[in-house]
C-alpha cells in the first residue's frame, strides 16, 4: 500500500497505517490551514492499512489524520481523536512545529489540537532526477554544517536567504567550499522538527534539528521553497563538484517520553512504531524519551521510502544516520545484519549511496564502533579522542596516534577487511569546537539553562594557560599553533575525514560543548571575524591531500611496496630518520614521529609530527636523484633548521630535475 496523500485525476487518495486503531479519519483544511472543512473516515483495507479517495481535492490541499481506539498509556495506547496527527509520509508542512502543553494533554483534558498543529500539504511530486552516481567517494573531505547557523551572518548572502538551504548555492558559499576542497557537505537535520518541551520556558529553541516529527517534510524555516529548494541546491553544488549528504534521524521522534506531545506516530499506533518494555514503558535507548521500532516491517518500509524520496527527487549523495545502532536493533539487541541495515545497503536505488553510521546509542551494548558492515562508513570517535590526547600531551600516545593516522586497522580491520571505513574527525557539532579544544579545559554551558550539568565532562581539552578569552599574545599564538597542528593531523590521516563548518577559521562557542539550544551568536558562524590565516592554511592542507592520493586512500598500510617502485607504502621513523623500534614505540614520553608515505608513482611524502613543546631538527632519508621540498607553499620547511614544537610539517620527495623551482604542491 502507498501511504500518505497521492494526487490522482479523481482527487486525493489518503492512506495511513495502524494495527491498533479502531477508526481513522482524514481532516481537510482550508487554504490557510485554520478551518477544518471536512472530516472523512478512512476505510480499513487489511493488514493495518486504512485508505480513502476524497474527490474534489488537488495539489496544495491541507490535511491531517485523526485516530481513535483505547486510551491506555500504561499499555502504550494513546488514541485521542482530539489530537490532529501529522502524516508520517507528509512531503511538506505549512509551518514549523511548535511545542504547546495541550499537545501533551491527556484524553478529555485538552481541546482539539488542530489550531496548534502544522498541516500537511498534498503535493504533486516532480519527476525523479535522472540517476547520477554519488560525487563523494570514501577518502574525501566531508564538511558538516548546520544550515541555519552556517549562513545566518554571511555578509554576501542576501538577508532574506540567510539561514536557508538555498543559501548554500550562493556563489560566495560555493567558492568557499571549493577553495577548501570539500568533497561533500553533510547537512545537519533539515526535516521538520520540534523543540523539546523544556526549551520554550527558557527562551531557547532547538538549533540542531535532532528532534524530528515528520521524516520526509523539510522544515519550512530551512527550506521555505520546499523540496524544490533542496533539489536546486543539490544540483548547484553538484555542478561545482560537491556532493550532498543528509543527516537523518530515524532513532526517535519529538514525541518524547510519556509526558511528551502526541503529534504523529504516537497517536496512530505507538505500540507498533515505538519500542516498549514488557511493563509498557517506552524504551529509551536514545536519551530522548522514546526509541523508534526500526525492526518493525512498517517502520522499515517508511525509512526506505524516505531515503528513496531524497535520492530520486533531490539526487543526494547519501546519508548519515544519527544513533545508528537503533536502526540495527532486533528485539532490542544490535545485529549488524539487521533487516533494515541490509535493506538499505541492498536497495537498488540506495546501494551506491554514501552510508554513514554514528555507531553508538545509550542502550544496552550501544557502543558499536567497527561493528557495522561495508559499505557503511562510521564516525570514528576513537580517532577524535586519541588525537586530542596526543596533542594534549598525554603519555603513551605516539603508537596510538600512528594507528589513527593509518586508518584505525585495530577497529576496522576485523575479519580481514582490507580498507578503513572510518570517518575521522577531531571536532563535530556535538562537543567543543576545534578552537575551544585549545582554549577551554572545562565546558561552559550555563547559557543552556541546565546549570552546566548538560554536555560531556571529559572533553580531552586544554587551555594553554588561561580559561577562555585572553589578551595574552603568547597564549593566543600557542592556541593558533595548536589549531594548525590539529588540522594538519586530520588532513594527514588515511581514509575519510570530516571537518565541521567554521573550524577551518577558528569558530568558537565560548566553551559551550552542547550548543543544541543556542540559535544565536553562540552557534552562528562569524564570517566577518574569521581567522583568515588559519583558513588559508586549512585550504593548503586540503590541496596537498588532493595532490598526494596516498593520504585519501582507504586501504590499510602494510609497510610493503605497493608496486614495482619498491617504495613501501609506509615507513615509521624517528626524528633522526631511523625506523621506530620497540623501545621508541613504548616510550611513554615520546611525542615525535615521521610517517613516510609512498605513492604508486614512486614519490614519498614525509609527515613530521613534533608533539613536544621543544623544537627539534628532523632528518629524512635521502635517495639518489631525489630531493626533499616543502609540500605546502604556506609552510616552508628548512630541514637544516629545527622544526617548531607542537607542529606538523610536510615534505615531498621529487626527482631533482623536476624540483628546481622548489615549489610545494
Amino acid at each position: 500500500m502507498t501511504f500518505g496523500a497521492t494526487i490522482t485525476p479523481e482527487g486525493i487518495r489518503f492512506a495511513a497505517w495502524s494495527s491498533s486503531a479502531r477508526r481513522l479519519w482524514v481532516s481537510i483544511f482550508d487554504d490557510t490551514g485554520a478551518l477544518e472543512t471536512d472530516r472523512v473516515e478512512l476505510n480499513p483495507e487489511g493488514g493495518g492499512g486504512h485508505a480513502l479517495l476524497v474527490s474534489g481535492l488537488g495539489d496544495g490541499a491541507r490535511y491531517g489524520f485523526r485516530a481513535d481506539g483505547d486510551y491506555a498509556p500504561e499499555r502504550g495506547l494513546w488514541f485521542d481523536p482530539n489530537k490532529l496527527l501529522a502524516d508520517p509520509y507528509a512531503v511538506e508542512v505549512d509551518r514549523p512545529y511548535q511545542y504547546h502543553w495541550r499537545l501533551a494533554a491527556k484524553r478529555n483534558e485538552g481541546a482539539d489540537t488542530a489550531p496548534l498543529m502544522p498541516k500537511a500539504i498534498a503535493r504533486s511530486l516532480p519527476k525523479p532526477v535522472p540517476p547520477q552516481p554519488p560525487l563523494f567517494r570514501p577518502g574525501g573531505l566531508i564538511y558538516e554544517l548546520n544550515v541555519r547557523s552556517f549562513t545566518k551572518l554571511h555578509p554576501d548572502v542576501p538577508e532574506t536567504q540567510r539561514g536557508t538551504i538555498a543559501a548554500l548555492a550562493h556563489p560566495a558559499i560555493v567558492e568557499h567550499l571549493k577553495r577548501l576542497g570539500v568533497s561533500a557537505v553533510e547537512l545537519m537535520p533539515v526535516t521538520a522538527s520540534i523543540d523539546e518541551r523544556h526549551l520554550p520556558p527558557l527562551g531557547l529553541s532547538n538549533a540542531w534539528g535532532y528532534n524530528p516529527v515528520t521524516f520526509m517534510a523539510l522544515d519550512p524555516r530551512l527550506a521555505p521553497g520546499g523540496l524544490k529548494e533542496l533539489r536546486d541546491t543539490v544540483a548547484a553544488l553538484r555542478q561545482a563538484g560537491i556532493g550532498t549528504v543528509l543527516d537523518l534521524v530515524f532513532n526517535h521522534t519529538g514525541e518524547s517520553d510519556r509526558l511528551g506531545p502526541t503529534l504523529s506516530l504516537r497517536g496512530l499506533d505507538a505500540v507498533a512504531y515505538y519500542r516498549h518494555q514488557p511493563d509498557g514503558r517506552l524504551v529509551n535507548d536514545t536519551g530522548t524519551g522514546n526509541t523508534v521500532a526500526c525492526d518493525h516491517p512498517v517502520v522499515r518500509e517508511m525509512v526506505l521510502d524516505t531515503l528513496r524520496h531524497f535520492v530520486s527527487l533531490a539526487s543526494v549523495d547519501g546519508f548519515r544516520f544519527d544513533l545508528a545502532p537503533v536502526l540495527g536493533r532486533v528485539d532490542g539487541a544490535f545485529d549488524p545484519e539487521a533487516p533494515l541495515l541490509r535493506a538499505i545497503a541492498g536497495d537498488p536505488g540506495l546501494a551506491d549511496r554514501v552510508l554513514i553510521a554514528e555507531p553508538w546509542d545509550i542502550g544496552p551494548n550501544g557502543y558499536q564502533l567497527g561493528n557495522f558492515r561495508p559499505p557503511y562508513l562510521e564516525w570514528n570517535d576513537r580517532y577524535r579522542d586519541d588525537v586530542r590526547r596526543f596533542w594534549r600531551g598525554d603519555a603513551d600516545a605516539v603508537g596510538v596516534l600512528a594507528t589513527r593516522l593509518a586508518g584505525s586497522s585495530d577497529v576496522f580491520g576485523r575479519e580481514g577487511q582490507p580498507a578503513s571505513r572510518a570517518v575521522n574527525f577531531i571536532a563535530a557539532h556535538d562537543g567543543m569546537t576545534l578552537a575551544d579544544i585549545v582554549a577551554y579545559e572545562r565546558k561552559h554551558n550555563d547559557a543552556n539553562g541546565e546549570h552546566n550539568h548538560d554536555g560531556h565532562n571529559d572533553n580531552l581539552s586544554w587551555n594553554n594557560g588561561a580559561e577562555g578569552e585572553t589578551d595574552d599574545a603568547a597564549i593566543a599564538k600557542a592556541r593558533f599553533d595548536d589549531q594548525r597542528a590539529l588540522l594538519a593531523t586530520l588532513f594527514a590521516s588515511r581514509g575519510t575525514i570530516m571537518l565541521t563548518a567554521g573550524d577551518e577559521f577558528g569558530r568558537t562557542q565560548k566553551g559551550n560543548n552542547n550548543a543544541y539550544a543556542q540559535d544565536n551568536a553562540i552557534t552562528w558562524l562569524d564570517w566577518a571575524g574569521r581567522d583568515q590565516a588559519l583558513e588559508r592554511y586549512a585550504s593548503s592542507l586540503s590541496a596537498m591531500r588532493r595532490a598526494f592520493p596516498a593520504l585519501s586512500d582507504t586501504h590499510f598500510l602494510t609497510g610493503k611496496p605497493a608496486d614495482v617502485s619498491a617504495i613501501p607504502d609506509v615507513e615509521w621513523l624517528t626524528e633522526t630518520g631511523a625506523p621506530l623500534g620497540e623501545t621508541e614505540w613504548n616510550d611513554p614520553d615520546r611525542h615525535r614521529l615521521v610517517m613516510m608515505l609512498g605513492d604508486s608513482g614512486g614519490s614519498r611524502l614525509a609527515v613530521m609530527v613534533n608533539g613536544d613543546r621543544r623544537q627539534c631538527v628532523f632528518t629524512l632519508p635521502v635517495r639518489d636523484g631525489y630531493e626533499w621540498h616543502p609540500a605546502i607553499e604556506a609552510q616552508p620547511v628548512d630541514l637544516a633548521r629545527p622544526l617548531p614544537g607542537r607542529s606538523v610539517n610536510f615534505m615531498i620527495e621529487r626527482r631533482a630535475a623536476q624540483s628546481r623551482n622548489g615549489k610545494g604542491l
